[in-house]
């Protein structure tokens, strides 16, 4: 049964909206105050709540405030006699959903309840869906309902599998060691373990000793034996994040491990064995490295046998509500916050920016907006100023990690004729002549770059 809440200071309102509301199949219970009330929700709660607006002590608009407040999910209506009409618009500037006009006859009230219920009904259908849809989107870790992110999920499932080497390329921040753990998490080797190294952020010198290990007494302060990486990581797999950032005589090294699956730690005279699956990771176009001569061209073809290109986020902007809500839900689990939203303004400031730090950059934006916001939803005033800023495109290129001219060309034309179309109010006949296009080579680039 439906639960109702009946809040009125005078007995007899009360008790004929009880016999009424009985009637019709309502589970009825009622409060003389709004502290009663209060009172009688942290004891049960209700789905509709029928307040009056004028109350001793606490009055109807407090109690939307407060209830508001509690995040109470349920809906309210509110009761004003006349003259106080103003008072019951205020109280739904306060939350409430809608008002009755005192007198009022019975069927006022049940067609108020009916609306509440058929509104009640499509915020809860919308959740649903809402929230099928969120998990249809999520991937292990990594969350995406663009095109590009669903191709990649499906390359993970059909690659996971195999021991194949597989190698992951992207700008910084895409979440390409996402894409290694949900490789790892789905193949047969789930249960060994997963062994991430960022090749850059280990010096040289201990480099290989990180890798492959050492015997003890291989080199000074060599006092006892030590696995490497690859022997940790054996049966499960190890990702090597940052491979371009690996010296030439540590690739020979590799590339040996690879093809033969056995590894020598330093000092050491025999071979070891070891069943590793690995998975690199780089920013860098490994062609070009080869061609200039920074990188085996042998080990770049045993590494470059299935390959998956994480799309930067500027590309798929589609994603950005989806993962602002996941982020949204992890700070507030981590910070003990109960942010609900972005508002409308928010949200569009945050679909404009290009995120030239991709999906890493965008997870800090909302951690310091929850940390800074004052209400339910956060507003522009809690985003830092560079994104309010306009965009110059020629920083958001000097600050990407990607080299390929064709692919920031491409970005470099959608962001022109975004511009152009907003400045022309979607007028593509004017947008094509700033644009310096034929009115047909527009629309083409249009549909190309999903604009609209």
């Amino acid at each position: 049964m439906t639960r109702a809440l009946v809040v009125d200071d005078e007995e007899n309102i009360r008790l004929v909206l009880e016999t009424l509301l009985k009637k019709h199949g309502y589970r009825v219970r009622t409060a003389g105050s709004a502290e009663e009330a209060l009172e009688a929700l942290e004891a049960e709660p209700a789905d509709f709540v029928l307040a009056d607006v004028r109350m001793p002590g606490m009055s109807g608009i407090e109690l939307c405030k407060t209830l508001d407040e509690r995040g109470f999910e349920g809906t309210v209506i509110v009761m004003s006699a006349f003259g106080s009409v103003d008072l019951a618009i205020e109280a739904m500037k306060a939350g409430a959903y809608d008002y009755v006009s005192k007198p009022f006859k019975q069927d006022e009230v049940l067609l108020a309840l009916r609306k509440a219920e058929e509104r009640e009904s499509l915020r809860k259908e919308n959740a649903r869906l809402r929230a099928e849809a969120a998990e249809r989107a999520r991937f292990g870790e990594m969350i995406g309902a663009s095109e590009p992110m669903r191709t990649i999920f499906r390359m993970i499932e059909k690659v996971a599998g195999f021991s194949t080497t597989v190698l992951v390329r992207g700008e910084s921040g895409t979440g390409k060691e996402l894409v290694a753990r949900a490789l790892h998490d789905r193949s047969d080797r789930k249960a060994k373990p997963f062994v991430p190294v960022n090749c850059g952020a280990i010096p040289e010198a201990l480099l290989e000793s990180e890798l492959f290990g050492h015997k003890r007494g291989a080199f000074t302060d060599a006092h006892s034996d030590k696995l490497g990486l690859f022997e940790v990581a054996d049966g499960g797999t190890l990702f090597l994040d940052e491979l371009g950032e690996l010296p030439l005589a540590l690739q020979v090294k590799l590339l040996r491990a690879l093809q033969e699956s056995t590894i020598r730690p330093l000092g050491d005279t025999k071979d070891k064995t070891v069943d590793v699956r690995v998975i690199a990771a780089t920013v860098r176009d490994l062609e070009q490295e080869v061609d200039a001569g920074t990188f085996r061209e042998d080990l770049y073809y045993r590494l470059d046998v299935l390959q998956i290109v994480v799309p930067p986020l500027r590309e798929r902007p589609e994603d950005i509500p989806l993962l602002i809500e996941r982020f949204l839900e992890k700070n507030n689990a981590k910070l003990g916050t109960e942010v609900e939203g972005v508002d409308a303004a928010t949200q569009k400031v945050l679909l404009g920016y290009p995120w030239p730090g991709n999906v890493r950059e965008l997870e800090n934006v909302i951690e310091r907006a929850v940390v800074l916001c004052e209400g339910k939803r956060i507003t522009t005033g809690d985003l830092p100023p560079k994104l309010l800023d306009p965009v110059d495109p020629s920083k958001i290129i000097l600050a990407s990690d990607e080299l390929s001219i064709k692919k920031m060309q491409r970005f470099m034309e959608k962001t022109l004729i975004a511009r152009a179309l907003e400045k022309t109010e979607g007028n593509r006949t004017q947008a094509a002549k700033l644009l310096e296009l034929s009115h047909r080579a527009l629309l083409y680039k249009i549909k190309d770059y999903g604009l609209k």
